[in-house]
């Protein structure tokens, strides 16, 4: 029992020799470090550039690597990314606010990374958009130090694009790098920088499916406005909510795009579109005049009968105001009908013929009246005169009927003049719809053909 208890002392005391030994070499360790950057720094001064010749250029090395696009503010033009810089010299000190270690060697080279993020003034071209491409520039320079103190070289031929974390709206293309050397006006002494320049895509994807394809499929509701019958009363109301429509679109591009004389493809697809639902609402207007024309306007033209009438109604297919809606029996009917008044107005026509023939003989008639009703009934004298009497009435009504004739003939000739009128504004609405038809087409596929 008493060795167990000997063997636990031990075991204690070594471990309690073992601690304080770590401690000490600790110690130590920090003590002689601590030497050790007194003795490297003890004739150091921030103050001054690193070289042994104050006439000697130090040469840093910079190393650009791009993380992340923050954001890109076209309508102010400014780029936000998110970078790392890398900077390597020998033996040299930045100051800068952001508290990063460095990385210093043996041979007192210096390897200093640090996150930065960026805003740098983009020019941007919204010539294209959304389907435009944009470079930014990003300058990498000393406005302390001239080229003959601190000259900058870029370590590769372009940025480190391996960590880049993909944006939702753009594409990186690239972004090479090229050494500048300026001389400014002011100074004789040379400055140089490094440019990178960052080649960016955007996606059009977002801006398709929610700015250019509702203003397409709007765009098409414009020429089905000639097809709307013009006593529904609602072609010309269809042509002004599509062109508030556009309008809403129009102004949601322009709180986007930055205030340029560059008007963007999208904006200009919106506005020749406008300009063409403001024509189409203008022909419209027109062409409800002339369809409304009655009986007291003039009679169609004979250039519009040969040109409209007879040729455009056959190639846009347009039939007689409601031709193309009668049932097969309902037009045998009519034609049947028309038959049957073409008849009685042929007979009405002899009938009318025979009597103004015989109208300035009543001699003759009376004659013939007594012969003939002598001849059947024995009448004689006093029943000729009621009878040539009854003739006059017939005479009379005959005028009458005569005078109900020339109106229903007038009527029936201010209806066909109305008729005309309407048959030539729906050649011209079918005409008009397929012109806008075209246009509109052609439009879309050009501004899509750009995305392409």
């Amino acid at each position: 029992m008493k060795r167990n208890s000997l063997s636990s002392f031990s075991i204690s005391l070594w471990l309690l020799f073992t601690a304080v030994m770590l401690q000490a070499v600790e110690s130590a360790k920090g003590k002689y470090a601590h030497m050790l950057f007194n003795e490297l720094f003890e004739d150091y001064s921030n103050a001054l550039r690193p070289v042994e010749d104050t006439d000697q250029v130090l040469n840093v090395t910079l190393q650009i690597t791009l993380s992340q696009i923050k954001d890109m503010d076209e309508r102010n033009q400014i780029l936000s990314a998110y970078l790392w810089i890398r900077q390597s010299w020998v033996d040299d000190d930045f100051s800068e606010p952001v508290n990063t270690n460095v990385v210093l060697r043996y041979d007192g080279k210096i390897t200093w990374d640090a996150p930065a993020i960026t805003k740098s003034s983009c020019v941007v071209d919204v010539s294209y958009f959304p389907f435009d491409s944009q470079q930014c520039n990003l300058t990498f320079g000393s406005w302390t130090y001239n080229g003959n103190q601190v000259d900058i070289v870029n370590s590769l031929d372009s940025g480190d694009l391996s960590d880049f974390v993909e944006d939702v709206e753009w594409e990186i293309h690239g972004m090479p790098a090229v050494k500048n050397v300026i001389t400014y006006g002011c100074c004789s002494e040379p400055y140089p920088d490094v440019t990178f320049t960052l080649i960016l895509k955007r996606k059009s994807s977002f801006y398709i499916f929610n700015l250019l394809l509702p203003c397409i499929l709007i765009s098409f509701l414009a020429p089905l406005g000639f097809y709307l019958p013009a006593d529904s009363g609602e072609k010309v109301s269809l042509g002004v909510t599509v062109l508030l429509a556009l309008t809403v679109f129009q102004l949601m591009v322009a709180e986007i795009m930055p205030p340029s004389e560059n008007v963007p493809l999208i904006g200009k697809y919106y506005i020749a579109t406008m300009t063409m639902i403001t024509a189409s609402t203008a022909l419209t207007i027109i062409i409800m005049n002339l369809h409304h024309c009655g009986s007291e306007a003039k009679p169609v033209p004979q250039w519009a009968r040969v040109v409209i009438l007879d040729y455009m109604s056959k190639i846009f297919f347009v039939y007689d105001v409601g031709e193309n809606c009668t049932s097969p029996k309902r037009e045998k009917e009519e034609e049947r009908k028309l038959e049957g008044d073409d008849g009685c107005e042929r007979r009405h026509k002899v009938v009318r013929s025979h009597l103004s023939n015989n109208r300035n003989d009543d001699c003759d008639l009376k004659e013939k009246l007594n012969g003939n009703l002598h001849k059947s009934y024995g009448v004689h004298g006093e029943n000729v005169r009621e009878t040539v009497n009854c003739c006059s009435c017939y005479k009379m009504l005959i005028k009458n009927i005569e005078y109900i004739a020339n109106c229903v003939r007038d009527h029936k000739a201010n209806r066909a003049k109305g008729i005309e009128w309407k048959k030539v504004a729906k050649v011209m609405d079918r005409f008009f719809m397929w012109i806008f038809f075209i246009m509109v087409f052609f439009m879309s596929v050009l501004i899509i053909g750009k995305a392409a």
